[in-house]
């Protein structure tokens, strides 16, 4: 390998410590950033544990408010990204997300149902949990009932399935109390970091963190199963064995996702697009860069949806409002391949 072609092969660790490094300046602007404003060498210095002349209300607002909704933020943009970037690179279509194939849906009619039945907020969650993945699992067994394991077939179940949880949703609000449920359920599905606790967060931690070493460790096998099922089969790939992990890990984040901040949309199409306009298909190189990219993103996002207006606004509103015309643009570049 020449000289030349080193530079090229390190791109994507040049960017992605560029981006980590960015991401570390936000979360330190973050903190300090909001109504009860912080200084940034007071923050840093909370956050190293020195309360020095800090108030008791500073280090309040510092470690029990912000840092835990920051390292949501983080988290839920990584995992997000993370998994529409494998999404997309199983089905082969940039056009794909977790949002599309039914699975967010489901996690919301889970939380649905919990808030219906009046649980508290980890009960919730658990709810979220259970109906993302319930999701997942029905979109898996519509190909085997119908003895047809294509993608093409797993993305229409996922439509499917999409159409039927969101069915489900507008039933569940129809029985909600107008004046206390609904109010929650409208809420939980247009995506929020408000009420994150330290305790949710290492619980949700916890139990991404086996899918997420899972797919980085499997990014080259999905990459050949990009190439197509015979190809990936000459390989000596076991396509179903693959798909049916990466997909599996891929739904565990999603839904891990929906119980920390509710359903956040558009992060997992528009950031592992960007990724890939940057380093290339290639997982390997692509999920670690999406992934810090997603927490910069969303950890961006929610710092402006909590400071710009006085009522915090939904993050979903936000990032809807970035996604609708990336997403547009999307369209136009793959107009001749969806033809």
């Amino acid at each position: 390998m020449d000289n030349r072609g080193k530079p090229k092969n390190r791109k994507h660790i040049y960017l992605t410590l560029i981006f980590l490094f960015l991401l570390l300046l936000g979360i330190v602007f973050a903190v300090c950033a909001g109504k009860y404003s912080v200084t940034p060498f007071e923050s840093l210095r909370i956050l190293f544990g020195i309360r020095g002349s800090s108030s008791e209300m500073t280090v309040n607002v510092v470690v029990r408010l912000r840092v835990p909704r920051i390292l949501a933020s983080v988290l839920v943009g990584a995992v997000l990204s993370v998994s529409g970037t494998v999404y997309q690179g199983v089905f082969k279509n940039p056009l794909i997300s977790p949002d599309y194939l039914g699975i967010t849906s489901g996690a919301a009619v889970g939380a649905a149902v919990g808030i219906l039945l009046s649980l508290n907020t980890a009960a919730i969650s658990l709810f979220a949990f259970t109906g993302g993945i319930a999701a997942m699992l029905i979109v898996m067994s519509l190909p085997v009932l119908l003895r047809n394991n294509s993608n093409i077939m797993l993305v229409l179940s996922g439509v499917i399935t999409g159409a039927a949880m969101s069915s489900v949703l507008g039933f569940i609000k129809y029985l909600a109390d107008p004046e206390s449920q609904l109010a929650s359920i409208i809420y939980w599905t247009m995506g929020s970091f408000s009420y994150v606790t330290s305790k949710e967060l290492l619980i949700i931690f916890a139990v991404i963190i086996a899918p997420m070493i899972v797919l980085f460790f499997i990014s080259w096998w999905i990459d050949v199963l990009s190439m197509g099922e015979r190809e990936a089969r000459a390989l000596g790939a076991n396509v179903v064995l693959i798909r049916g992990l990466a997909l599996g890990c891929a739904t565990l984040l999603a839904a891990a996702s929906v119980c920390i901040a509710g359903t956040i949309g558009w992060v997992g199409l528009i950031i592992p697009h960007i990724g890939r306009l940057m380093v290339g298909p290639v997982n390997k190189k692509l999920l670690p860069l999406a992934a810090v990219m997603g927490g910069l993103f969303l950890l961006a996002v929610d710092t402006l949806t909590r400071t710009v207006n006085a009522p915090e606004m939904p993050v979903s509103i936000l990032t809807g409002a970035l996604g609708v015309p990336f997403y547009c643009w999307l369209l136009y570049k793959q107009r001749k391949t969806l033809l």
